[in-house]
């Protein structure tokens, strides 16, 4: 429905009339991830809106390529390497990023950073495994 909302108010706002949305493209919209939100999506929209030229609304698949930003390979490796090992295992290694951070979590200097994860994976993992970081705040 936001599709066709979208298409039909940048067909207005370029003076075209488009009736048909093809399977193809509501299908590739509904497999990209939209890292963009709404916005990717509006400006994907209004593109294609004004590259069409005849009443099927479509959309060109490469311009919904995925394309991953690079990853340091050190960082790549810790966080998958982290997902793969075992809980006293894994805890020990955060253990050590937190004490080595003096308890600190996000930042530049902080534990997620250290081991090359997200804040956020970190904090899960902190809560899953039941590690106190209070015990490891510098005074």
């Amino acid at each position: 429905m936001l599709v066709e909302y979208l298409v039909e108010r940048y067909a207005k706002k370029a003076g075209k009339r488009i009736t048909k949305i093809t399977k193809k493209t509501l299908e590739l919209f509904q497999a990209y991830a939209w890292p963009g939100n709404i916005r990717e999506l509006q400006n994907v929209v209004e593109r294609a809106v004004v590259l069409s030229d005849g009443d099927t609304f479509w959309v060109d698949e490469s311009w919904l390529e995925r394309k991953q930003p690079p990853e340091s390979p050190r960082s790549s490796m810790l966080e998958k390497g982290l997902l793969r090992l075992d809980a006293d295992r894994e805890r020990e290694i955060i253990e050590a990023a937190l004490s080595e951070a003096g308890g600190r979590i996000a930042g530049p200097s902080g534990a997620a950073a250290k081991l090359g994860i997200p804040r956020q994976t970190l904090d899960s993992k902190i809560s899953i495994l039941g590690i106190k970081k209070t015990r490891f705040k510098s005074s």
